[in-house]
């Protein structure tokens, strides 16, 4: 199988495009120097080009914050880009998986979120992601959606990164310990995207790693796993640290499609953490 990747200079793009999936199949990723997925023109000549059997859609406005100030923006690429990606698909009969957000639900879940469970964005950013699914749907017949939440990998800026980093330059680090979620390896989400375009089982899902923490929790397994006793983490609440777009509370993704259509759930969080910060250090 011949799989396009859009956004590919990107932390889960890059991810994907460089995954070792096999002899069966090729994976070609694009950056935006490449293929800017606002060009309509440029989309489907690329697409034209290539023929590949599947896309799988990374390339994304990921700037929650400054989504706030930049709402057109926002929109021209998560939404806009998304139909421009779309049409080229649909002009070529290939598959399509486009990977969007926890941002798509408000936050204020108590139990995981189903897949099919309504959707309320509470940012420009959420708003943008669920409008992109939207064209999505409408345009292509043989398609995936896959929200992800918390992730982290090899490639770009990550939570992860940030806590090393801080923990090099700080004795006491405060982390917001009233924000519930999953972390996500990029590399176990990338492995399960190529996956699920080798098959025929359309429909949305939810990828994250197993279990859920706070952040506050995530950090201290950070600093953990990476044998850092000399930083002192305290716990803080997210009116602590107000920030322009407002966090979901709780953003716990439900894995049901996954097991209802015979895919095994992504490994636990620790685990791939654990996984991620050894593979760094090699």
């Amino acid at each position: 199988m011949n799989i396009l990747v859009t956004g590919a200079n990107g932390q889960l793009g890059r991810e994907v495009a460089l995954l070792a999936a096999g002899p069966n199949v090729k994976i070609r990723g694009f950056g935006r120097d490449e293929l800017d997925i606002s060009n309509p023109a440029q989309c489907e000549a690329v697409m034209i080009e290539c023929m590949p059997e599947a896309i799988i859609h990374c390339a994304a406005y990921t700037a929650v914050d400054q989504a706030e100030s930049e709402p057109d923006e926002a929109f021209r690429i998560n939404a806009d880009g998304a139909r421009n990606v779309a049409m080229a698909a649909k002009a070529i009969g290939a598959k399509l998986c486009y990977v969007s957000t926890d941002y798509v639900f408000d936050g204020k879940a108590t139990a995981p979120y189903e897949e099919q469970a309504p959707t309320n964005p509470q940012t420009v950013y959420g708003r943008s992601k669920l409008a992109g699914e939207r064209e999505i749907q409408s345009a292509v017949d043989e398609h995936f959606i896959v929200r992800t939440s918390w992730v982290f990998g090899k490639y770009g800026r990550n939570f992860v990164k940030t806590i090393l980093k801080l923990a090099g330059q700080q004795e006491r680090l405060q982390v917001v310990n009233d924000q519930i979620g999953s972390p996500t390896y990029t590399l176990d989400l990338a492995q399960f995207l190529v996956e699920l375009v080798q098959t025929e089982q359309y429909g949305i899902y939810h990828a994250s790693n197993s279990g859920a923490c706070s952040w506050y929790d995530f950090a201290q397994a950070i600093l953990e796993e990476s044998g850092i006793t000399e930083v002192r983490l305290e716990p803080c609440t997210t009116a602590s640290f107000p920030r322009p777009a407002a966090r979901p509370a709780y953003s716990v993704l439900s894995h049901s499609a996954l097991r209802v259509r015979g895919f095994k759930e992504l490994r636990p969080w620790r685990e791939a953490l654990h996984h991620y910060l050894k593979d760094e250090d090699a």
